[in-house]
């Protein structure tokens, strides 16, 4: 093979005796899921070029065809019919042939003064800039419908756990919005993250700049980045902002992944507590009766594998010297299907939320048992003047009593209750219903039903 023909083939060609083999190119390309970023690629690319002509590198006319030739080949990559090539090797590649295809000698003047490290680390961070803007949209599609279903249950009774056990009766909305504040810090981790992300790495070329004079700041300006990578070792070895991003990723999964844990416990006969709609369920292939939550279940278990992922990331990156490394071609599978995995999952949670029926009878029956108001009783008697040690006891042999009798403790009698203090007057029973329960905590972030309407106001203000 000739030196021109070994130059047709990979544009770094020349500097070898031997082509690689057809074992080594399979193994080497990226192609197959790289081509996601060609449009960010194109973007890069006509904010490179325009930058070139601003500073004299090239001229109006390989502008121009530059331009004309990107454009046909965004059409098509979008209509499907790009010529894509396992032979060479990635999507910068892949587009760089074809526009040269296209125009000729100017696309040969297009990759001046960058590299494919650079070109790489570029398209990356538009591509994740515009995947948490979509983030961000599809958080707040899933926090609307917990404050709709929220609103709706601001006075539904529940039995409010800690460990699995009753603890005390809470608002069913109250609940909700507990994932609200969880999903409230996910957008703005999610922000941060763009924040970060948003400067460009192009002009760092391979590692070390370039001697030609190029303005990163017109490329920045142009491509919407807040500013440039100050360090070109860093920007083209960075890999930090996909990490962070699916850090990001990890914990909103975890947040949906804890609510369908609920969801699949609630929906439980023995719990009873909430039903799916039946297009968020599957039937079994051998019991006629089942009705499967397999939409919560497969969130719970996508968390795992966006958890993978992340761990993959910092693996991926542990071990690597200054500066770029070819192991950075392994962070885009795990990133792309991070942002596949999240987008969906989010997607489908939203709607999942839309069909949850609730059944009130079922959350109140459950919030009298287990002896849900024992700390208002205790409350209620250090408010008596009984010191607070004093009051947990008296309580717990209280409920001790209860359980011998086989009650709960609001079904005790007033003389029964006597027993145990003498500060306990008739006015106890009242602290002792769950609607009294309820209402006593008005404070601000309490469970009270006037207080939920309060923050569910608040909260879809924080969303305008």
């Amino acid at each position: 093979m000739s030196a021109n023909d070994k130059s047709k083939k990979e544009p770094w060609s020349g500097r070898f005796a031997e082509p690689a083999t057809e074992l080594v190119q399979r193994f080497t390309a990226s192609v197959s899921f790289d081509r996601r970023l060609a449009e960010y690629d194109i973007e890069g690319s006509v904010a490179h070029a325009r930058m070139l002509l601003a500073v004299g590198i090239i001229g109006k006319n390989d502008l121009a065809a530059i331009e004309k030739g990107l454009v046909q080949i965004r059409s098509e990559v979008r209509e499907g019919r790009f010529p894509w090539s396992e032979a060479h090797e990635d999507v910068h590649f892949n587009i760089e042939r074809r526009l040269t295809e296209l125009v000729g000698e100017p696309g040969k003047r297009l990759h001046t003064a960058r590299s494919r490290n650079d070109q790489v680390a570029t398209d990356v961070r538009l591509y994740l800039r515009d995947a948490i803007d979509q983030a961000l949209s599809a958080v707040k599609s899933v926090q609307r419908a917990l404050l709709d279903l929220a609103d709706e249950h601001a006075e539904t009774v529940m039995p409010g756990y800690t460990h699995l056990q009753v603890a005390q009766p809470v608002s069913y909305g109250h609940h909700l919005l507990a994932y609200f504040e969880m999903l409230a810090r996910d957008a703005q981790r999610l922000a941060d993250c763009r924040k970060r992300l948003n400067r460009l790495p192009l002009g760092a070329a391979a590692l070390a700049g370039t001697s030609f004079p190029v303005d990163r700041m017109m490329v920045a300006k142009e491509l919407g980045f807040d500013g440039v990578c100050e360090n070109s070792i860093d920007a083209v070895s960075d890999r930090d902002f996909a990490i962070e991003f699916c850090a990001c990723a990890t914990l909103v999964m975890m947040h949906l992944s804890r609510f369908c844990e609920e969801l699949v416990i609630w929906m439980n006969p023995r719990f009873g507590f909430v039903a799916l709609a039946d297009r968020f369920c599957t039937g079994s292939s051998i019991m006629p009766q089942k009705k499967n939550p397999d939409v919560a279940e497969l969130i719970r278990g996508k968390t795992g594998r966006v958890n993978g992922h992340l761990v993959a990331l910092l693996t991926i990156m542990k071990g690597q010297p200054l500066a770029y490394n070819r192991d950075n071609q392994e962070d885009k599978e795990p990133l792309f299907d991070t942002v596949d995995t999240l987008a969906m999952s989010l997607a489908v949670f939203a709607e999942m939320l839309l069909g949850i029926q609730v059944n009130r009878a079922a959350m109140e029956e459950a919030a009298r048992q287990g002896h849900a108001t024992a700390t208002d009783l205790a409350e209620y008697l250090v408010k008596k003047g009984v010191a607070f040690r004093e009051a947990h006891e008296a309580v717990a042999q209280a409920v001790r009593f209860a359980e011998s009798r086989g009650c709960d403790l609001a079904d005790l009698k007033l003389s029964e209750l006597q027993r145990f203090s003498p500060a306990i007057a008739k006015d106890a029973l009242a602290v002792l219903t769950l609607d009294g329960s309820l209402k006593s905590r008005t404070h601000l972030g309490g469970t009270a039903p006037v207080r939920v309407k309060a923050a569910i106001v608040k909260a879809r203000k924080s969303l305008a």
